[in-house]
């Protein structure tokens, strides 16, 4: 990801999807491109990654507990 945005919330009635969907909506709305890629901590996701609407959510160690680091992938950038 060459831009991205974090994100944070650790609303516990919301799952991982609405979390998302709110990052991205908001990242859509302040960049004025729509995510497609989202990082978060490895504990938040099963392991290999899930979708999200048309986000692709991937663990990551670098990413705290209830943050998301949502942005455009360097292959959505090309497109």
């Amino acid at each position: 990801m060459v831009v991205g945005l974090l994100w944070f919330d650790n609303e516990p009635k919301r799952n991982l999807a609405e979390k998302v969907d709110r990052a991205a909506a908001y990242y859509a709305g302040k960049l004025g491109q729509a995510p497609d890629t989202c990082f978060v901590h490895p504990s938040a996701v099963p392991e290999g990654g899930q979708q999200c609407g048309a986000v692709r959510v991937k663990p990551d160690r670098g990413v705290q507990p209830n943050h998301f680091w949502i942005g455009v992938s360097k292959e959505g950038r090309e497109k």
